[in-house]
């Protein structure tokens, strides 16, 4: 079943949708919040509230890449759940992660309108097109998957000394990006 049919199943409120979006795009999701929570029965949860929120954000908006809002959704969640576990203990990657971009972004909760964050989002979304495919694709996995190193280099099959560079350099040029945006770092 295509995107759109699912989207509709939702728009007519038939539980069916919910079915159809744990087929299409569990495993995906699954990847996410794994990759975050390190937990499978954590992560199995963290799936389950997906559809739940899906399930809740579909009648007032129609996304238009539904794979893209999905997997949104189960970041965020993640994350939320993240939070609320790692008191003590946290996922040392993830952590490594959010660190690594630390350098770009102001970790602090100061970007107060959603004017600003949606600035912020396009401006990383711009700098992102601009750049070569391949080193695209290891930012994405590195920042918005939360990959390992190791399994960057297992995907692309760079050296780890590769993908650090890549990743430290893109780090470079997106700060400069973002300070050419008019956005405090």
């Amino acid at each position: 079943m295509d995107d759109k049919e699912i989207i509709e199943l939702y728009w007519e409120r038939d539980e069916g949708a919910i079915k159809e979006t744990s087929l299409k795009y569990g495993k995906l999701c699954t990847y996410i919040a794994n990759n975050i929570l390190s937990n499978y029965e954590d992560s199995e949860e963290c799936v389950n509230d997906t559809w739940l929120a899906v399930w809740n954000a579909i009648p007032t908006q129609r996304p238009e890449r539904f794979s893209a809002f999905v997997s949104k959704i189960t970041r965020n969640l993640a994350l939320k759940k993240y939070e609320y576990i790692s008191a003590a203990k946290r996922n040392r990657s993830a952590v490594t992660s959010l660190n690594e971009l630390g350098d770009c972004i102001s970790g602090e909760d100061n970007i107060e309108s959603e004017i600003e964050k949606k600035h912020i989002e396009n401006a990383i979304s711009e700098f992102l097109w601009k750049q070569k495919v391949e080193k695209r694709n290891i930012f994405i996995r590195r920042y918005w998957y939360f990959d390992s190193i190791d399994s960057i280099c297992i995907q692309t099959g760079f050296s780890k000394s590769k993908v650090k560079s890549i990743l430290y350099a893109m780090r470079q040029k997106l700060r400069k990006h973002l300070e050419s945006e008019g956005i405090e770092i």
